[in-house]
């Protein structure tokens, strides 16, 4: 449970009123003191997230939001920062306080829950604080088309059945998403090119590289990780072929020419770019370079925050490639962690980091929207590629995308 990232777990948001009890119920349902508690109206001023196990679920985030009635300035941006948590919920628990029942702010809420097409359960909170009917719940279950589960977050009451409607309504993907497992065979040796420079965190693997090197050895395969100026000894040592080579996308051009073109090769970022979003909406979106004129404004958008290095590849390399294939000055604008700019029409291009810290649900929420705005996106392994020539190998393992780029099926 401790080491599942965030990012892969399923997030579960709560939603309600200023003083429903939302923290309360996260509370109860951790059995933990985890959310401040209060008898004040709006304690809750920005979303809070805890990682947790419900079983059979298993590993699951659950995110307190500020109440959906918050007033005035800030208690407008509290709001519109809650709203944005539905851009990676899976799962939703909206919570009525029951001495006043649904009003419009469920409703709404409701209606942008069910939009993007998310499971919710009802909580009907404080009903050991209340003597309503039976009637009355029921029309107000009849008003919100969802059915209502009954709790004391204070008293733990009901908070068992609420966690077996949380299993009950828990979206599960038939299809287990992978990494590399339909891409190698148990026995198969896989080479991870990890370069170790001034942006590697010290004393560990940054998180695609760990995702990836668990992969590998959960299907019975043998990971064999080097540095790219060892790649080319390390290849001659093997004794065997590998079936696949996995490089950090920086060091694509060095790994490319000392890895044998019978040897598949390809990226962390863009197995995230398949593993996390659309492969295949992301390859079309490298058109939109050759289109670029001077002038035109170019999203880079990442899904953490981290310290910038004096070369680092959102802020310097990424700008520095596009300009060279413009020919001329473009208008850059940066994003990174949660906050996903509202208004894309300005821009002309969207360039996203892998989403190794986002979940799948938040990186296919901002690969729709930049696609309903009719704005192409790509990802940064892709983009590497595509500058440096080597595009055409590093998709050959995934036939539809690079179908779409060999017949130039893009915008």
């Amino acid at each position: 449970m401790n080491t599942t990232p965030n990012a892969s777990r399923l997030h579960i948001a709560i939603f309600g009123r200023r003083n429903a009890g939302k923290s309360s119920i996260i509370n109860a349902l951790t059995n933990q003191n985890i959310a401040i508690v209060s008898d004040v109206a709006g304690t809750t001023t920005d979303p809070v997230q805890k990682a947790m196990e419900i079983l059979p679920i298993g590993p699951v985030v659950i995110i307190d939001t500020a109440g959906l009635d918050d007033t005035g300035e800030l208690g407008e941006l509290r709001v519109k920062k809650t709203y944005e948590v539905l851009n990676r919920t899976d799962l939703a628990l909206l919570v009525i306080d029951g001495l006043m029942g649904p009003s419009e702010f469920e409703e709404e809420i409701l209606e942008k829950i069910r939009e993007k097409n998310i499971p919710a359960v009802g909580v009907l909170n404080k009903v050991d604080l209340v003597d309503f009917h039976f009637s009355e719940k029921t029309e107000w279950e009849k008003r919100l088309k969802l059915e209502l589960v009954e709790t004391s977050a204070n008293s733990g009451y009901g908070i068992e059945e609420l966690k077996r409607q949380i299993i009950k309504k828990a979206p599960y993907d038939d299809k287990e998403l992978s990494l590399v497992s339909d891409l190698i065979n148990p026995g198969d040796f896989v080479v991870l090119v990890v370069p170790i420079d001034k942006a590697a965190p010290k004393g560990r693997l940054i998180l695609p590289q760990q995702q990836v090197i668990r992969d590998v050895i959960e299907n019975d395969a043998i990971a064999v990780v080097t540095k790219e100026y060892e790649l080319k000894e390390t290849l001659e040592n093997l004794g065997k072929k590998p079936s696949l080579v996995i490089t950090d996308s920086q060091a694509f051009l060095k790994v490319s020419a000392d890895t044998p073109k019978d040897i598949p090769l390809t990226s962390f970022s863009i197995l995230f770019a398949r593993y996390k979003g659309d492969l295949n909406e992301l390859t079309k979106g490298l058109k939109a370079l050759e289109r670029l004129k001077p002038g035109d404004k170019v999203l880079i958008a990442e899904g953490c925050t981290h310290h910038r290095q004096s070369d680092d590849i959102g802020k310097v390399k990424i700008p520095r490639w596009i300009r060279q294939i413009v020919g001329g000055d473009i208008q850059f604008d940066f994003s990174s962690g949660m906050t996903f700019p509202d208004n894309l029409d300005e821009y002309k291009l969207i360039v996203h980091c892998g989403g190794c810290m986002l979940n799948r649900r938040e990186m296919m929420y901002r690969i729709s929207y930049a696609k309903g705005k009719d704005i192409p996106i790509v990802n940064y392994g892709l983009l590497i590629a595509y500058v440096q020539g080597i595009l055409p190998r590093a998709i050959e393992m995934f036939p539809s995308a690079k179908l779409i780029y060999d017949e130039d099926q893009l915008y």
